[in-house]
């Protein structure tokens, strides 16, 4: 199988078919799932950005692999303006999901968790307009429109995911990225609903300063008391400090398996306790052994047991404490606890 090659649902499928695993790598090589010590949460799991897989495969695939708790994000200005049809979209995944449990439990997968379609309870939303987003939501009554209504619905857990990103894809002006971030800031106060921050430092800046303007503006607004959380996080335990110390969650994902990823894993070391958080970013950032394929939520399951593995061998907490703390905290982050 070529390298830039990624297996479809259908694939994944066929392969399960024949072996009974429910992972392989992206030579179609069977991958044991890691054994977790709690039910897994992905706090951020995107659905509506999969290339090759469906979200419906994708969601029976994560609640068979012990996911028990998954938050996706919608964005008005890039998923679009249709707040019903994008709800409608997710009941439809979580539906089909189900029978696909039962058709994969049918072929020999053996659940990680006593409740095979545990987590099809359990998805949940974060709306909000991701930084490159910045310009067109300040002209666009209808992206306001639309994030009003997503943020109304039952699935909705939180404002997300919002920030800065100065990295080299971004063509946003930083001010309206700032704008639009203290905004978001402002709504999630009004609502009593947590943060979910996505800041990404311009390549090669060892200032850090989308993080040190993300900071700045969260002391200026004031960190949401239900939670801010730090998706996706990729530096350094010294860019982390201030924001552990303002309360906010941080959230590690695939990058943190990656052989070169030394300063991340420390970070993940050096975070509290009752602060890590698990996430996959799906379908980007896939983690070690699963590298060339597309990432899916229950992938997260490779992450929680490399940070729970270095945590462990630092001595800060063993393996189950730090599991029982990833699936505690994206609870108490969801409201849920």
């Amino acid at each position: 199988m070529s390298k830039k090659h990624r297996l479809t649902a259908e694939e994944l499928l066929a392969l399960t078919r024949e072996d009974g695993m429910l992972f392989h790598d992206a030579k179609g090589a069977p991958v044991e799932l890691p054994q977790a010590g709690a039910p897994l949460a992905d706090t951020h799991g995107h659905l509506t950005h999969f290339h090759r897989y469906d979200p419906a495969s994708a969601l029976a695939r994560a609640s068979l692999a012990g996911i028990g708790l998954l938050g996706a994000p919608v964005d008005p200005v890039d998923d679009g303006l249709d707040a019903p049809r994008l709800l409608a979209a997710l009941d439809g995944w979580i539906e089909d999901a189900a029978g696909r449990v039962d058709e994969l439990v049918a072929l020999g997968v053996t659940p990680a968790g006593a409740d095979a379609k545990a987590l099809l309870d359990e998805v949940y939303i974060w709306a909000g307009v991701h930084p490159y987003g910045a310009e067109e939501f300040e002209r666009s009554a209808e992206a306001h429109h639309a994030l009003e209504q997503l943020l109304a619905s039952s699935r909705a857990v939180g404002v997300g995911e919002i920030g800065l990103d100065y990295g080299p894809y971004n063509r946003t002006d930083p001010e309206a990225q700032k704008r639009i971030f203290a905004w978001h800031l402002r709504l999630a106060h009004e609502l009593g609903l947590p943060v979910e921050l996505h800041i990404r430092d311009a390549e090669g800046d060892e200032s850090a300063a989308a993080h040190v303007d993300a900071a700045r503006i969260l002391e200026q607004v004031g960190v949401p008391k239900a939670g801010c959380d730090l998706h996706c996080y990729t530096s350094n335990e010294q860019v982390m400090k201030p924001f552990v110390e303002m309360g906010c969650y941080v959230a590690f994902g695939g990058a943190a398996t990656f052989t070169r990823s030394d300063d991340i894993r420390t970070a993940a070391i050096a975070c509290p306790s009752h602060l890590l958080l698990s996430e996959t970013d799906s379908p980007y950032m896939t983690p070690v052994p699963l590298r060339g394929l597309e990432c899916e939520p229950a992938m997260v399951a490779f992450t929680a047991d490399v940070v729970a593995s270095a945590r462990e061998e630092a001595g800060v907490a063993t393996r189950e404490q730090t599991y029982v703390a990833l699936w505690d905290n994206a609870r108490r982050l969801f409201d849920l606890s």
